[in-house]
């Protein structure tokens, strides 16, 4: 039965990529595709970006026809009255104006007769209609979207949450706590603003870009090709500068993960930075990283902001073309004025998607980049589902064994071989032991924060690795070194123990625990809001809360980790009787350093340079004058050296 030198789980490598989602493609299609299950909410969302489309598409063609009826009204009244069309082009021809009798053969004028009000007016409030009723869909479309983007947020973080809660402990300790946090809040924000400032305006933009082609080729085929040269050109500059500034956009994203990370460990840590004097050390770090994620925003933000410049240089040659085309098409009669006109309108709505788009690459880069952060988290390898028909124990005792236990952090370095210990029910089980012993690893592989690497531990003869998780851990109260508690009242905090606790079992366990004789000092007693930090009271009475938390909730097996290291004297003394309570009847696994708190243990495991080198109670093992002797003398003997 040996163990190795404990090396301790992963050190955390903040932001640290990873190559199952890093594409930009497959990534925005998984995005889109968290919206197949409110497929019908988008398919509402197309039918009304449509109709508003198509509302908008014909609106400059009636614009032609009322610029018409002014041109064919102003021409008309230069031209003799009584005539006809073809007298007045014939005359015209007679006096050798050809290329004003070819613009009037293709007009509709009527000679003698001026503009025509009535029908000038009708077009216009068919117009107006027209964009009213566009704005009008536009506006259903952009609501009913916003529903189905907050939704599929709202349960990607859902995801993201779960997700969390079925990761293995070890995933924790080899990522920066503040970089996690980063993913489930500013990536996924990202996420959000990108989805509602993107999706809408592409899904009109590729609809606006069809519908205007489609006028675009009843009105003149020919402009027509000429307009659509440019869906190419366009096609290709997006591609080749998107392809540039993706790399960026990970890069920014990751850059934030890792100072969020920075920033986290700084502040939590402020008082020991403080008191070492590395504030200088921490700023240059922080200015290094800083910096990091400027250059990389900069980058990121000046390769993509390229893209709308040049879309817009395409559009203005492609009007200049029209322009110029058109004009001459109206001189020579085979295209009215009116047509040109919307021509030239539909050629500024026909790029003006296309720029749209350009201009939204940056951002919808930057959310598909933090959609693969987010993405990274949801295809972490889980935890072993636990069994549909796990056993539980029929008679629950407190009996512990340990058989044959091999584990290690990294399975290529095994940290614990071949260990076997049983605790029987009832028995306080001591483990000291110098730092880094692997007295802490020992007591998480009871609660199976950590899975065996072969071996197995029995619970009242039930293997841990067959019961649930909820079940085990519901029979194991925990104590540990650093006392945490939740933002809330003494009393919320004493039930997160059990929350199915009445007034009367708060009051006993905190009478059990010695929280009720300091209690009654706060202000409002137990209604006393503790902050997340416990700043409010003592570490002492902290950890006297967090005991009453053990104690509420009647576990079989108790674990206490360094519980008294952080305290006072006088408070050690309270806490020992509080846990001595706590430990009556029930099985329990003590680490300490402190010897003179285990001397009443009922076995004594003693773990040193990586081995356990011994097991006794605490006078068998003064008497074999071993590892737990020289332990003790270094405590109580070595003091007055």
């Amino acid at each position: 039965m040996t163990e190795r030198k404990e090396s301790g789980p992963p050190i955390p490598t903040p932001g640290a990529p990873d190559a199952k989602a890093n594409a930009l493609w497959p990534s925005m299609k998984r995005l889109i595709g968290r919206m197949r299950p409110h497929r019908v909410a988008v398919i509402v969302v197309l039918v009304l970006a449509a109709i508003s489309v198509v509302f908008t598409a014909v609106a400059p063609r009636m614009l032609g026809q009322a610029t018409n009826l002014i041109f064919d009204g102003i021409i008309g009244k230069q031209l003799p009255a009584g005539i006809s069309k073809e007298q007045a082009i014939d005359g015209l021809r007679a006096q050798g104006q050809d290329t004003f009798a070819d613009m009037v053969s293709g007009m509709g004028v009527v000679p003698g007769v001026g503009i025509d009000f009535d029908g000038v007016g009708k077009v216009l409030v068919t117009v107006l209609l027209l964009y009213i009723g566009s704005s009008l869909f536009m506006w259903l479309a952009g609501y009913v979207l916003n529903i189905v983007v907050q939704s599929v947020v709202k349960q990607l973080r859902a995801d993201v949450e779960r997700k969390l809660h079925r990761l293995p402990l070890r995933y924790f300790d080899s990522h920066a706590r503040g970089d996690i946090l980063s993913r489930v809040t500013n990536d996924i924000d990202n996420v959000s603003q990108a989805m509602q400032q993107t999706i809408s305006q592409l899904i009109v933009s590729v609809m606006t870009v069809i519908g205007i082609l489609v006028m675009m080729i009843v009105i003149s085929p020919l402009l027509a090709l000429i307009a659509v040269l440019t869906v190419p050109l366009s096609i290709i500059v997006t591609t080749m500068i998107a392809t540039r500034s993706k790399p960026h956009f990970v890069s920014q994203w990751k850059s934030t993960g890792t100072l969020n990370a920075h920033v986290e460990e700084a502040y939590t840590g402020h008082e020991l930075v403080t008191v070492f004097g590395r504030s200088r050390e921490v700023q240059a770090r922080f200015e290094e990283q800083n910096e990091g994620l400027y250059q990389a925003s900069y980058r990121a933000q000046f390769i993509s902001g390229l893209v709308m410049p040049a879309i817009m240089f395409l559009g203005n040659l492609n009007y200049v073309a029209i322009a110029v085309i058109g004009g001459m098409r109206v001189a020579s009669g085979t295209m009215s004025l009116g047509d040109v006109q919307a021509f030239i309108q539909y050629s500024r709505q026909f790029t003006q998607p296309l720029t749209q788009i350009g201009a939204m690459v940056n951002l919808l880069q930057s959310g598909v980049a933090s959609a693969e952060r987010v993405f990274e988290i949801l295809d972490e390898d889980e935890e072993e589902p636990d069994r549909t028909d796990a056993p539980t124990p029929a008679d629950p005792k407190g009996l512990v064994e340990f058989e044959n236990v091999t584990f290690g952090y990294s399975p290529e370095v095994p940290l614990i071989e071949d260990l076997s210990l049983v605790a029987r029910p009832g028995q306080m089980v001591a483990i000291v032991g110098p730092t880094g012993a692997g007295k802490t690893t020992l007591v998480n592989l009871i609660l199976r924060f950590y899975e065996l690497n072969s071996g197995r531990i029995l619970l009242d003869g039930v293997d841990v690795a067959q019961m649930t998780r909820d079940d085990l851990r519901s029979r194991i109260g925990m104590v540990l070194q650093d006392a945490w508690l939740f933002g809330g009242t003494i009393r919320d905090n004493i039930a997160y123990g059990r929350p199915d606790a009445t007034e009367e079992d708060v009051l006993q366990a905190a009478k059990a625990s010695y929280v009720d004789r300091f209690v009654h000092s706060l202000p409002d007693g137990y209604d006393t809001v503790v902050d997340e930090e416990g700043s409010n009271i003592s570490a002492g009475e902290k950890q006297l809360v967090t005991i009453a938390r053990a104690f509420i909730s009647q576990p079989s097996i108790l674990i206490l980790d360094e519980a008294t290291s952080s305290v006072d004297t006088r408070t050690e003394l309270l806490v020992q009787h509080a846990t001595a309570v706590l430990r009556s009847d029930r099985t329990s696994f003590v680490i300490a350093h402190r010897l003179s708190t285990i001397r009443d243990a009922d076995l004594i495991v003693v773990m040193e340079e990586g081995r356990i080198v011994e097991q006794g109670s605490h006078e068998e093992l003064l008497r074999t004058r071993g590892a737990y002797f020289r332990l003790y003398n270094s405590q109580f003997v070595g003091a007055d050296v």
